[in-house]
């Protein structure tokens, strides 16, 4: 079987606000993201990161731009784009745009960087 394609979706931590979260910073969570793909790999997957700015436009584009270049088995949507209210809009628009142009491919969605396989691996079933 050949190996499954995963496109990380989530925010470029140069654009979050981390004052609500005291201890971490754009570095820390690049980390943390850079381990996620590390681990996916590790598992047999293909990984392609899309790291969106904060301008709902360009964000759109990226993701676009990601699903025209290849097929994907799952796109798994990060937390801190899902889960924070100052990018709901985003949200929304990658979500459209994912069920736009890839209809029926399997979405899933982690807590962190560090529940990023178990997600994908929930949404494939396993």
């Amino acid at each position: 079987m050949a190996p499954l394609r995963v496109l990380q979706i989530g925010m470029d931590p140069s654009v979050i606000d981390f004052s609500p979260w005291p201890g971490q910073d754009a570095d820390t969570l690049r980390s943390r993201i850079a381990a996620a793909e590390a681990t996916l790999r590790e598992d047999g997957f293909i990984v392609t990161p899309c790291l969106l700015p904060d301008d709902a436009d360009l964000a759109e584009r990226r993701v676009r731009d990601a699903l025209e270049d290849h097929r994907f088995d799952v796109v798994e949507v990060g937390a801190g784009l899902r889960t924070s209210h100052e990018y709901t809009l985003i949200f929304e628009r990658v979500v459209n745009i994912v069920m736009a142009l890839r209809p029926g491919v399997r979405l899933c969605f982690n807590d962190s960087p560090e529940t990023t396989l178990t997600a994908v691996r929930r949404a494939l079933g396993w």
